[in-house]
């Protein structure tokens, strides 16, 4: 992709309860040491100052960035990508974890993807994202939150049953697809296909599709299953006992408080995000790797 260049380099990362740990500063100091090369300034999200200093810092809620490498695992990466919802600024995945599905890049390949991105050898994957409101019994909208992973609606607390009622279709002209008690529900993008609804039991979905999938957590009966909804419709989901509230969590990372009678409408959003995949990073590839698929015996056959 020749025709965008990069100047800026915003660098987000995976902090724990002691902070950042030295593989993030040491990955710094290769981004800013290759960025430098190639005609590019590297800064670090003020939680990395202490792990890299000599950096300048960014706000990347708010400051002008062209590029953002995340450094991490896929919850640093959902993170990165939160703070720039609405802004069509690239992300670049750099893998300090163990799965992955998003990242893209491993520790010991960085100074090399920092070239051929900056470079302009690579490519977009624009990755959609769903829009998850919570409505009170009037219809009117309390809380509206965009989702590139999933948005889950489930209880609170530990071993408690949830009892959901599912709808398909516009709010004046809901399909009733039935009910069900578990643990909750998972509505998740075609890139939360391979989160926490594949450990469910989803189905793995490729990016591209226009669709969005609903999967049911533990769900108290055999005959329901996964249902995958084409991109154009909304689906309603509601709480059908007067117990104590239910959760919307998203992404993994926030989320808002579901009371009897609220109604929690999903559906697709205009938004993607720009994931940066280099060549011969693709969808398929990740799945190879990280999943063991089509392990060959070692003498090919």
């Amino acid at each position: 992709m020749k025709n965008r260049s990069f100047r800026t380099v915003g660098i987000v990362g995976r902090t724990a309860a002691g902070g950042p740990d030295g593989r993030i500063g040491a990955a710094c100091r290769e981004i800013a040491a290759t960025a430098v090369e190639c005609g590019a300034t590297a800064r670090v999200e003020p939680a990395l100052a202490m792990a890299a200093p000599g950096l300048s810092t960014v706000d990347l809620s708010a400051d002008a960035v062209d590029l953002v490498v995340s450094l991490g695992g896929d919850g640093t990466l959902l993170r990165a990508a939160r703070l720039l919802f609405g802004r069509d600024i690239p992300v670049l995945g750099i893998n300090l974890g163990s799965l992955g599905f998003l990242t893209s890049v491993s520790a010991d390949g960085i100074a090399d993807a920092m070239r051929s991105v900056l470079g302009g050898d690579f490519f977009l994957e624009r990755r959609r994202t769903l829009t998850a409101e919570i409505r009170d019994t009037g219809g009117t909208t309390r809380r509206t939150f965009t989702v590139l992973n999933d948005a889950v609606v489930h209880k609170a607390g530990v071993a408690q049953v949830v009892h959901l009622g599912m709808w398909v279709g516009p709010q004046d002209d809901l399909d009733e697809i039935g009910s069900f008690s578990g643990d909750g529900v998972i509505l998740s993008t075609p890139t939360g296909s391979t989160a926490y609804s594949l450990s469910a039991g989803g189905p793995i979905i490729v990016p591209e599709l226009n669709c969005f999938l609903v999967t049911p957590i533990l769900p108290h009966t055999l005959a329901l299953r996964p249902l995958l909804v084409p991109g154009g419709e909304e689906i309603t989901v509601t709480a059908l006992d007067r117990r104590e509230p239910l959760l919307l969590t998203v992404d993994g990372q926030e989320g808002g408080t579901v009371r009897h009678g609220d109604r929690v409408v999903v559906r697709m959003a205009t938004f993607r995000v720009p994931l940066v995949r280099l060549p011969g990073h693709s969808f398929f590839a990740t799945l190879r790797r990280k999943l063991s698929w089509a392990v060959r015996p070692a003498d090919g056959s």
